[in-house]
């Protein structure tokens, strides 16, 4: 009979790290949407209220206000953030290949954006 006496530190140690590693992520991409709000000539910290950095989000993108209640309907909101994605990607003067990789690999995507030499030219035409 086989007695587990000692607890299972390999597991307490994988879980520390995978925690560490999602704070380490968190971190890079709350700095990389500050740094595209100061880009874009918002307040940075807006990025970090809940609500409002939808509000200067849509701001930024060039659309009003109210879209924010689309983004609550189901499905649609989908739709709604693919659009506003590629809105940001080309008032950042930059393309569809951008767009992708915002939206497919954004922990990636984002801080390219903020960090790199993109500038931002202003919302695109509706």
């Amino acid at each position: 009979m086989e007695t587990y006496d000692s607890p299972p530190y390999g597991m307490a140690a994988l879980g520390t790290g995978s925690i560490i590693f999602y704070l380490i992520i968190l971190v890079l991409l709350v700095v990389s949407m500050w740094r595209i709000f100061t880009k874009a000539g918002k307040p940075g910290w807006a990025s970090i209220i809940p609500i409002y950095n939808i509000i200067v989000f849509l701001e930024i993108v060039g659309k009003p206000a109210w879209w924010i209640i689309l983004l609550i309907i189901p499905i649609v909101n989908i739709v709604i953030a693919i659009i506003l994605v590629h809105r940001l990607s080309l008032a950042f003067g930059q393309g569809i290949g951008m767009t992708f990789l915002l939206l497919l690999l954004g922990v990636v995507g984002y801080p390219v954006l903020a960090f790199g030499s993109a500038k931002y030219v202003g919302p695109p035409p509706q």
